[in-house]
């Protein structure tokens, strides 16, 4: 996994440096599990390879603001429920997620002007984690995770135009960055080492328009 991840990371930014004949705009909706249902957007770029096949790379943004419920039952199971609604303060988490990846996507005209796609996608999820301090619940902790992750989905595609289409796409997201942190219980003297794992596998939803160049 570590060595995906390296060499994923040194393509990137050859990738990203190199000259693209293909963009688009991606907007929608994403049901990761561990967060409820936030809006997302990305942008892919890359190159058409033939009419019925392009490679490139795609960065997306998905932000949520909520309480970690799992955390919550975590915090009441070890320290006791008579801080429960403290607890839900120390578990207010305020998340940015950004996966990188690699893409393809395939596609088949199948009616005049409208073509049917298969997209996949794996490369790094990155999470930018703002906790809650466990004894200063009003201030902020930051936290940074990655893991591998990858995307599998399909769609249709409408021609506008002979450089620009429309089109709407459902996928399916896979990845679990995690983190360890410790905590101290200055009233019980007892210390404990939670690990965060955020599942952010889940739906995408999206509509959006590609720009040939």
């Amino acid at each position: 996994m570590k060595k995906v991840i390296f060499t994923l990371s040194i393509c990137f930014p050859l990738v990203i440096s190199a000259q693209f004949d293909v963009g688009a705009v991606k907007l929608g909706s994403f049901n990761p599990s561990a967060t409820d249902a936030g809006f997302i957007i990305g942008y892919e770029g890359g190159w058409q390879i033939d009419d019925n096949f392009l490679f490139g790379w795609s960065a997306d943004w998905f932000h949520r603001n909520y309480v970690d419920r799992r955390l919550v039952d975590q915090y009441n199971d070890f320290f006791g429920p008579i801080q429960s609604e403290l607890n839900e303060l120390r578990s207010r988490t305020n998340l940015h997620s950004i996966p990188l990846m690699v893409s393809i996507n395939a596609n088949q005209l199948i009616a005049p002007k409208t073509r049917a796609f298969f997209t996949g996608g794996a490369g790094i999820e990155v999470l930018l984690i703002f906790y809650r301090n466990f004894q200063r619940p009003q201030d902020d902790e930051f936290e940074g995770a990655f893991d591998f992750t990858w995307r599998l989905g399909g769609g249709i595609a409408y021609e506008l135009g002979r450089r620009s289409d429309a089109f709407v796409e459902l996928t399916y997201h896979y990845s679990r960055p995690s983190y360890e942190y410790e905590v101290h219980d200055s009233q019980t003297g007892r210390t404990k080492i939670f690990e965060r794992n955020f599942d952010m596998s889940g739906i995408m939803m999206r509509v959006g328009f590609r720009f040939f160049f």
